[in-house]
C-alpha cells in the first residue's frame, strides 16, 4: 500500500519542550478531542478513534561496528474505515 505524508515536522528541541508538546497529544487523547499538527503554514487534524493500535519502537542505525543514531518512536494508527483495534500486548513505559 503506498504512503502518502499528510504532515512532518523535524526540529531539534529540548527535552522540556518535546515533554510539553506529548503532554498535549495525551491531554487531547484523554479527552477524546482531535490533534492538530501545526509547522509554519503546514497543518493537518486527526481525530483518533478510541482504541487505535499504539506502536513503539527503540531503534539504532548506522554501522554494525560502530556508533550510529539512536530514537525512540511512537506511533498511533487506526485504519480510516473502521476505527482501528490492535493486539493488546502489555506495554509499559517508565
Amino acid at each position: 500500500m503506498p504512503e502518502e505524508v499528510l504532515f512532518k515536522s523535524e526540529s531539534d528541541r529540548d527535552r522540556e519542550e518535546i515533554a510539553s508538546m506529548l503532554r498535549r497529544v495525551a491531554d487531547n487523547l484523554d479527552a477524546g478531542d482531535a490533534v492538530t499538527l501545526t509547522a509554519g503554514s503546514d497543518s493537518v487534524t486527526l481525530e483518533p478513534p478510541a482504541r487505535p493500535t499504539f506502536e513503539v519502537k527503540a531503534e539504532r542505525e548506522g554501522p554494525a561496528d560502530g556508533p550510529g543514531e539512536l530514537s525512540i518512536e511512537f506511533e498511533l494508527e487506526w485504519d480510516e474505515t473502521d476505527g482501528g483495534s490492535g493486539d493488546d500486548g502489555r506495554l509499559e513505559i517508565e
